[in-house]
């Protein structure tokens, strides 16, 4: 495991919000986070922000895991939508198929940038979708010497 995903849980901006990531496999990541008054909004549910921010780096950290230093791997755009008000703890499992790092490999291996999708859904504790958030990612295998 490498040392940023040992003490992300550490990182400010996810510490306050209360969100915590546990790995399961190389491959996955599952992101919890609890209601707290520190990441309730004015109306007593998860505020947006936190619901976004738990679901920020994982698709980005994930893919570098797998591809390793010879990739450039970038954010490069999200959007979030909100299906209903998050009153209890939630939870995502960000996962990224094999399958899907192969198509990648295969897309960049000539020097060209790829430029995946992914969805995850933010569910309550009863398995209901909160939000739903799309992460467009940025790949380009580095130059070779």
């Amino acid at each position: 495991m490498r040392l940023r995903e040992k003490f992300i849980n550490f990182y400010p901006p996810l510490l306050g919000a209360g969100i915590r990531s546990q790995n399961i496999d190389e491959r996955t990541i599952r992101v919890k986070m609890k209601l707290t008054p520190l990441n309730r909004n004015i109306v007593g549910v998860h505020f947006g922000g936190s619901l976004y921010a738990m679901c920020d780096p994982w698709f980005m950290l994930i893919l570098m895991r797998m591809l390793g230093k010879d990739y450039i791997v970038w954010d490069k755009a999200a959007s979030i939508k909100f299906i209903k008000p998050g009153r209890s703890l939630v939870t995502a499992t960000f996962h990224i198929p094999q399958e899907q790092v192969d198509e990648i490999i295969q897309a960049t291996e000539s020097g060209e940038k790829c430029e995946p999708t992914f969805t995850i859904n933010v569910l309550d504790a009863e398995g209901q979708v909160v939000s739903q958030v799309e992460k467009l990612l940025y790949v380009k295998r580095k130059k070779r010497d």
